[in-house]
């Protein structure tokens, strides 16, 4: 994914910093991030770290609703974050920057090219967050566990038209992204492997259907 800051030098992202008034957080492993954000109209880029935007069930269930990796950003008005069940949590130390929804579409902003350069960059990531969105709803809406992965192994092979795929994340995270049982899961993967369909090395996956 693009860097929000991609094409600016140093000295226009500080110039950037000031004319919207970020405020950067660091926030620890495990930790929630931004509680508030669900109240207020803000935006977040991640710059350093990784979190999860997770949805806790009556059960107490967690399922992933979305990955933040460096430079995603986040937002009421752009991420699943409005619903009182979900949090948005580190999975490891991570800073994060915010910017203030109004202040990012003042209109007096576009006399400057650095703005208009960073505006342009958060336009492109916002239209990758819908595309990865729909991928994840194709997977959501096959029935079987071993659909759902082939679908999931398919959507990733085609991004990079390599039959290696390197999982972004642990295999318990694939399957509460893919919502299925974890156990279920294993064996579904173990069958896969058995049947010379898929070869596994930590969290590398090689096709070798393709």
């Amino acid at each position: 994914m693009n860097s929000p800051f991609n094409d600016l030098s140093n000295i226009q992202i500080n110039k950037l910093y000031n004319l919207l008034g970020v405020h950067i957080y660091n926030f620890n492993k495990n930790q929630e991030i931004l509680p508030t954000i669900k109240s207020e109209n803000i935006i977040g880029i991640i710059l350093e770290g990784y979190a999860q935007i997770v949805n806790t069930e009556y059960n107490g269930n967690e399922i992933i609703i979305e990955d933040l990796f460096k430079d995603d950003i986040f937002g009421s008005s752009i991420s699943s974050t409005n619903n009182e069940n979900y949090q948005i949590i580190s999975k490891k130390d991570t800073e994060v920057l915010v910017i203030d929804y109004d202040k990012l579409l003042n209109p007096m902003n576009l006399k400057y090219s650095y703005f208009n350069i960073f505006f342009r960059n958060l336009f492109d990531i916002i239209n990758t967050k819908l595309r990865e969105k729909n991928e994840r709803i194709r997977i959501l809406e096959k029935k079987q566990i071993r659909e759902k992965l082939l679908e999931y192994f398919e959507i990733q092979h085609k991004k990079n038209r390599l039959r290696v795929i390197n999982l972004p994340f642990a295999f318990k995270d694939l399957a509460d992204y893919i919502a299925i049982n974890r156990s279920a899961m294993f064996r579904e993967l173990k069958n896969l492997k058995n049947e010379n369909l898929i070869k596994i090395n930590g969290r590398k996956i090689t096709l070798l259907y393709k």
